[in-house]
């Protein structure tokens, strides 16, 4: 799916979740790799605490190589509402750090589940606070990090507002920042003019579609210019994973079928369109 180009195309587990938040699909991450890979991609990102018995190195890696992929990265979703990590939040963490010490350079990418944006403030400094705290144990380990925002109303980190104060005060010599291209649009921004202001913070990217209707639609028929990003960022030389995290509302019915449209769609029309 990649060749010749510098950057690598994997996929999200999310576009599984998203029906009954996470019940309808339990358990089935081996069947998740299987259909990212029939799609075509050569990575995934689980969710860490989605992960069912593949949570399990040796297990994990066996799957892996069966279906010919790579971890390319996990999710770590927590609330994080805190001043500091709750005692359970850094036994999570430090679980997912230890699991991927055994796949070098995957990445944790941290995310916060949405909780409101009161308190607003104090708790973009404790979110800052928490996830600098969480990549500088990972680094110490050799696992690399990236900072996920996200778009819901109910997230603290959503506006320009949000970004500028977030992004600017994470811990570089420990984190990056994952732009979701489909949440920059959803915050009211530019994606490409949001990825090139924070051009240097980037080492991961998440890949999803919008039509403002109320929010995300199926990849390739949406107002995200999926193909001058992809474009700027072959430009630049972006060596890293572009993670596809479709959450089109087909996913609810059929998330394989929305997984092997993204890794078509990406074969047939955005690689062919690259200059």
């Amino acid at each position: 799916m990649s060749e010749k180009l510098p950057f690598r195309f994997g996929s999200e587990v999310y576009t599984w979740f998203m029906s009954g938040n996470g019940t309808t699909h339990q358990g089935r991450l081996g069947h998740m790799i299987e259909i990212i890979a029939q799609a075509g991609f050569t990575g995934i990102q689980p969710i860490f605490t989605w992960m069912g018995e593949l949570v399990d190195p040796d297990r994990l890696e066996a799957k892996l190589k069966e279906q010919g992929i790579e971890l390319a990265a996990v999710a770590l979703a927590l609330e994080w509402n805190g001043a500091e990590e709750t005692h359970n939040e850094r036994l999570i963490a430090n679980n997912a750090i230890s699991l991927l010490e055994r796949f070098p350079g995957a990445v944790l990418n941290t995310v916060q589940i949405p909780t409101g944006r009161h308190n607003l403030e104090e708790r973009r400094r404790s979110l800052v606070n928490i996830v600098n705290t969480v990549s500088a144990r990972a680094k110490e380990k050799g696992v690399p990090c990236s900072f996920h925002p996200n778009s819901p109303h109910t997230s603290i980190i959503r506006t320009e507002e949000d970004y500028k104060v977030v992004l600017e005060s994470l811990d570089t010599t420990v984190t990056g920042w994952t732009p979701d291209v489909g949440h920059i649009i959803n915050g009211d921004m530019d994606p490409l003019s949001k990825m090139k202001e924070y051009a240097s913070l980037i080492n991961h990217v998440h890949y999803k579609d919008w039509d403002g209707n109320p929010e995300f639609t199926l990849m390739g028929s949406g107002k995200v210019d999926l193909l001058s990003i992809t474009q700027w960022l072959k430009d630049i030389n972006y060596s890293g994973w572009i993670i596809c995290e479709d959450e089109g509302k087909e996913a609810l019915d059929d998330p394989d079928f929305v997984t092997l449209h993204d890794g078509r769609w990406i074969i047939n029309d955005l690689i062919p369109g690259l200059k």
